[in-house]
């Protein structure tokens, strides 16, 4: 029985590509979730934040976060994120509980054995 992994992004993103096309190539079935099409629901950003915590989950290299007031850099909210899913660092990987962020062969290829 295979895995079942989501992986949430946007659809243009670089990264994000390169992750679908790792899987692809390693014949691995994935959901692809574009959360700019699709917004992310509270607790589904709740569980990341659990899982791998608001230093990993939010991408201070974006050029949405470089874009917030110095109060809205350091009072980062679900609803912020929800509102400006950029901030998200991408791709996030979700599989039978496991959150990984962003996209290195080493670790997909840990992930998806």
């Amino acid at each position: 029985m295979s895995v079942e992994i989501t992986v949430y992004g946007i659809k243009n993103c670089d990264t994000v590509k390169k992750a679908c096309k790792y899987l692809s190539a390693h014949n691995t079935y994935y959901q692809f979730i574009d959360f700019r099409k699709n917004p992310l629901s509270v607790d589904t950003i709740e569980v990341w934040i659990e899982s791998i915590g608001w230093e990993v989950l939010v991408n201070k290299r974006s050029t949405t976060y470089r874009s917030l007031s110095e109060v809205q850099k350091n009072n980062i909210t679900i609803e912020l994120l929800i509102e400006q899913p950029t901030l998200i660092k991408r791709p996030v990987l979700v599989s039978e509980g496991v959150v990984v962020v962003g996209f290195k062969e080493e670790r997909y290829a840990k992930f998806i054995d």
